[in-house]
């Protein structure tokens, strides 16, 4: 089968006759198929809490080589239910330069249009809710970005904490983020927002939170280590316009996890009275 459309249905059919774990394979791929398209068999594995073997021979079930020929179909989906928007992304950073105001509000608008359209494919709900139960769950959410993104990462910290979400931003002032990360433990969460290039601050100090143990978060732009190792990452596409790019999806993702995880304690509280 080379296409999704076939796969999902035969996946589907031959449901109840898998295994628990080729069960367990199944539920994820067909709740989260962007993930199979983009992450590697290791990494899945480990989501899924299956060893790698048992995603080749998932892949094998279906009539494939092997984990990556299986893969290739995934990634065509996602191309193709992303390509409307990414090329509408693509097209405008390969545009000239607006040549008035008119001109370079709607084509600012068109760009917060697409990025924000590309974030309902990126950013599934399930997806959103794993990441805010973690928020919601951590005894700190540490919020972790350098240059561009540090906006989002203040109106993320900002939120988290004025719906009573405890939250530190790492902000870094001075030098000071290698000595700021001491206070980060393993029942803590680390949310790092960084797009490419990334920061050498931002990377370390993400690294360092995963060997510390506590719960990571990615927002970013490529799919590339050290991010993608994250519990909980997201791959977000901003369009730019005239060499500036906004941060329409990013901030707008940063406030729904804010507002979702604010509900989630919450409602914890209420229980907990």
């Amino acid at each position: 089968m080379t296409d999704y459309e076939s796969l999902r249905d035969k996946i589907a059919a031959a449901y109840d006759d898998l295994s628990k774990r080729l069960k367990l394979i199944a539920d994820f791929a067909l709740r989260d198929p962007s993930a199979v398209a983009l992450r590697t068999a290791a990494t899945l594995s480990d989501e899924i809490g299956v060893a790698p073997s048992a995603i080749v021979r998932f892949a094998q079930q279906f009539g494939y080589s092997g984990f990556s020929e299986m893969q290739a179909v995934f990634r065509s989906e996602l191309h193709a239910s992303a390509g409307s928007y990414q090329e509408r992304i693509r097209n405008l950073e390969k545009s000239g330069a607006a040549v008035d105001t008119a001109e370079m509000t709607e084509r600012f608008v068109e760009a917060g249009i697409a990025s924000l359209r590309d974030l309902q494919r990126a950013a599934p709900a399930d997806k959103i809710e794993a990441a805010a139960k973690l928020l919601a769950e951590a005894r700190i959410v540490h919020v972790l970005a350098q240059k561009r993104t540090f906006t989002a990462a203040t109106y993320l910290a900002y939120n988290l904490a004025r719906l009573e979400v405890p939250a530190n931003l790492l902000d870094g002032i001075g030098g000071t983020l290698a000595q700021q990360m001491v206070t980060v433990g393993p029942e803590d969460v680390v949310v790092a927002i960084s797009f490419h290039p990334s920061a050498e601050e931002t990377i370390a100090a993400f690294e360092r939170a995963r060997a510390a143990g506590a719960k990571t978060i990615a927002i970013t732009d490529l799919a590339r280590a050290p991010f993608i190792h994250a519990d909980s990452w997201f791959q977000i596409s901003e369009a730019s316009v005239d060499g500036f790019r906004s941060l329409n999806a990013t901030i707008s993702l940063a406030l729904v996890l804010a507002i979702r995880a604010g509900t989630l304690c919450a409602a914890k509280s209420t229980k907990e009275d």
